[in-house]
């Protein structure tokens, strides 16, 4: 090894421990948007499931129980919408990636379900 080389490995290290903190940065951070996403989901499932709860005994009421449902679960509805014995729900929650804030969305469909008998 030359005395030109010397302390090139080192160079050479440090330049890849800077790539993988950058490479695991982006990771987490796609993580957390993901995790947005199915927290914005699993809110509007439970939303259309509770406003489908209400369906056949107080149909106008659907929508708020959905409402209060996805708030209780760190969402907002975007939109609830009652159709016959169905209730479709839309919500969001915020995501922030770095520097970047925006939303994650889920969409969910309720209905009732009659037992025979």
């Amino acid at each position: 090894m030359s005395e030109r080389d010397r302390g090139s490995a080192t160079v050479v290290a440090a330049i890849f421990l800077a790539a993988l903190l950058a490479v695991v940065v982006v990771v987490l951070q796609l993580a957390g948007a993901v995790i947005a996403r199915h927290r914005a989901g699993s809110a509007a499932d439970l939303a259309a499931l509770a406003g489908a709860g209400l369906v056949l005994l107080d149909p106008g009421n659907a929508c708020g129980r959905a409402g209060s449902v996805a708030v209780a679960n760190g969402a907002r509805v975007v939109s609830c919408e009652v159709q016959g014995w169905d209730v479709l729900v839309t919500t969001e929650v915020d995501v922030r990636i770095g520097v970047f804030a925006g939303t994650a969305g889920g969409r969910a469909r309720a209905t009732v379900v009659r037992e025979q008998g």
